[in-house]
């Protein structure tokens, strides 16, 4: 059942009986975008995970929603679903309501145009609504206002009543002297004029249109009202009417009562997650943590920066929730469910070993078909995630002895699901719990790794090539997390690559808590830290970082600059140009196979190559970036002998095996080589 503006009011109690009946509820939304470039990766904690997305969901909106209602009929054993697709869209329905300002992400904006989205629809007859502080704000202001208004047409009740507001001669600027002049004779014209009935004064501006109340009361006590009205053009003007005392007093609560109605259609959609809420019925979604945090935010309550609060209010929203998409990845559903999208994984859950359970639509409601798939609009997706919810619950019966036909949705078996948001990307914390503590894994083999702005991943790949296969999770463009997928080697890395002037490694555990320190030291002393990234830094944060380019822009440089740490101050420079110049005399022609780096040759020394993206070691030795061509795998590279150092058992590893000489990896990472190599 599509549901706009226009058939809203008729079709909130059928909506809302519905929800009330239902044994649960699916809901499905559909956005004007998904995400302003803060980018999630494979490591976020849900804390982490939660104040990424809350950014973008502060300022996208849903455009549509979709809410199925599926209700058990025993007698026939089959569930009667009722689809909703809702148009909604916050256009102030008068001047008191909040305009609301969002941003259009052009690739969803251009993936549901794809998909025949109406935006005019949405548009032009899309559902209001306030949330609860917005609502709030505007009936108290009405109340306020109302209360004024009362006080202020009190003399014609009563003429002995004079408002102080009234007391005094009224002072007219000399500028609006003529348009009230003309306005009182106008209305005592109309009042000498027994065959008018209503008087329409030219359009005003607000200051115009108070003088003329303020004129009229003193001039006329009895026998008129005054309203503003609104014209086609939407141009604002005062409106003239002759009433008896007992008609103005109708006219007036009858007014009253229009804003207050007024006001309960400006509230408009927010009266269905209302009705949603209180019903406490299990809602459920698929891959919902987008949808469950901008219903929250745009619907109820905007999103607290603290996690802990976002929980209990999401707790005190909808008690009880459930992701499909969660379930789909969890035993025993993984292995059946090889691809966990909604429709392929609707198409899946069609086949055995799964078994659909019988649906059917009211005939006098609009009815979807799976073999006519209109997906991404959200009453549709609503439904077939619906279904699939109804299809793996049903499935979990099979495994009880005797097996279960129907598994309801308040089942003990569905619990470890329940109050749980799936997590992308993230395998060892799939899901964020919404009323329970959340894992936390160790992560022993992942690694914060500080470096350059100009490395590439290939760097930190051959920087931690010998360990064997890594993924790596860019957080800027000089840090990043790096995860082992050869978990033994953990502890080997530490021991062998350490850290540099170049770059910095730091366990994740480390890491972690370094950061939990500086965060608990920065709320304290009540400020928000500013942790810097160089390669010097004990802690990186990965917040989104400028370009290279703009920063220059803001310190004030005018070309970017490509040192690289550490820094040689000036007092300095002279005595390193010394020891440079000593140190390059004593270079030999040696070439080991460094990969895509070597030492800096003499004879080079003065080339416009040798000179750009320079840096320098711990032993104060100069080194030039060179191609690609260097032979990775040459048989004294880095990596081969990081190889060689792993056929040493760990526990034989000794301090003295890692002392000598630095060796190039990456062309900027340095780690230890021992003598005997």
């Amino acid at each position: 059942m599509e549901i706009t503006r226009k058939n809203f009011k008729e079709s909130l109690p059928l909506v809302i009986d519905s929800i009330n009946a239902a044994d649960f509820v699916s809901i499905d939304g559909e956005f004007t975008g998904l995400s302003k470039g803060v980018k999630s990766h494979a490591f976020d904690t849900p804390k982490e995970r939660y104040q990424k997305l809350r950014e973008g969901a502060v300022d996208f909106l849903i455009i549509q929603f979709g809410l199925c209602t599926f209700t058990y009929n025993a007698e026939h054993d089959k569930y009667i679903v009722k689809a909703f697709n809702f148009f909604v869209f916050p256009n102030p329905l008068n001047r008191q309501a909040p305009d609301a300002r969002f941003l259009c992400q052009a690739s969803s904006i251009g993936f549901l145009a794809g998909q025949g989205f109406d935006f005019n629809k949405v548009f032009h007859e899309g559902i209001p609504y306030l949330n609860f502080l917005d609502e709030k704000k505007m009936r108290e202001n009405l109340q306020e206002r109302q209360k004024q208004n009362l006080n202020n047409s009190a003399h014609y009740y009563s003429p002995a009543y004079e408002s102080p507001a009234l007391k005094g001669p009224l002072v007219i600027p000399e500028e609006h002297r003529s348009y009230i002049e003309a306005a009182c004779n106008s209305i005592e014209k109309f009042t000498k004029d027994d065959s008018e009935k209503t008087l329409a004064l030219p359009p005003s501006n607000p200051y115009q249109r108070k003088l003329i109340y303020q004129a009229a009361r003193i001039k006329f006590r009895t026998g008129i009202q005054l309203d503003t009205q609104t014209g086609e053009n939407r141009e604002r003007f005062v409106v003239v009417s002759k009433v008896t005392d007992e008609e103005r007093k109708n006219m007036e609560n009858a007014k009253r009562d229009a804003e207050i109605e007024e006001l309960e259609d400006a509230v408009g959609f927010c009266k269905v997650i209302q009705a949603l809420s209180k019903s406490g019925k299990l809602v459920v979604g698929h891959n919902m943590t987008l949808d469950f945090l901008h219903v929250i935010h745009q619907f109820c309550n905007p999103l607290p920066e603290d996690f802990d609060e976002f929980k209990s209010l999401a707790s005190c929203v909808f008690p009880r929730i459930c992701d499909t998409k969660l379930m789909a990845s969890t035993q025993p559903f993984k292995e059946n469910i090889g691809q966990t999208d909604l429709a392929t994984m609707s198409r899946i859950l069609n086949h055995a070993p799964f078994s659909v359970p019988a649906v059917e639509f009211p005939p006098d409601m609009k009815s979807y078909s799976k073999e006519a798939e209109q997906l991404h609009e959200a009453g549709y997706d609503a439904y077939i995630t619906g279904t699939s919810f109804l299809t793996m619950a049903n499935f979990l019966g099979t495994f009880q002895n005797p097996p279960k036909r129907r598994i309801p949705p308040n089942s003990p078996f569905l619990e470890p699901f329940v109050n749980k948001l799936f997590m992308m990307l993230v395998q060892d914390i799939p899901y964020m719990h919404l009323t329970g503590p959340d894992l936390d894994p160790a992560r022993e083999h992942v690694f914060h790794v500080t470096f350059p702005s100009e490395w590439k991943s290939t760097d930190l790949m051959q920087l931690f090539g010998g360990f064997g296969h890594v993924y790596t999770a860019w957080l800027d463009d000089t840090s990043a997390f790096v995860s082992l997928s050869h978990r033994e080697n953990a502890a080997l890395v530490t021991k062998t690559i350490g850290n540099s002037d170049i770059y910095k490694v730091l366990p994740y555990k480390v890491y972690r808590e370094q950061r939990l320190q500086c965060e608990s030291h920065a709320a304290s002393r009540h400020y928000t830290p500013m942790v810097g990234r160089t390669a010097k830094s004990s802690l990186m944060t990965d917040s989104p970082r400028l370009p290279a380019k703009r920063r220059m822009q803001v310190l004030g440089a005018s070309t970017p600059s490509r040192e690289l740490p550490p820094t040689i101050h000036e007092d300095e420079e002279e005595e390193e140009r010394e020891e440079k110049k000593e140190e390059a005399d004593k270079d030999t022609e040696e070439d080991l196979g460094e990969p895509l780096t070597k030492r800096k040759k003499k004879s080079a020394s003065t080339s416009p190559a040798a000179r750009s993206n320079v840096t320098v070691s711990s032993q104060s030795r100069s080194l030039c970036l060179q191609p690609l061509s260097a032979n990775r795998w040459h048989s004294m590279s880095g990596s081969s002998q990081l190889l060689k150092l792993g056929a040493k058992k760990e526990e034989e590893l000794e301090p003295s095996d890692f002392h000598g000489r630095e060796r190039n990896v990456a062309g900027k990472a340095l780690f230890a080589v021992p003598d005997t190599w």
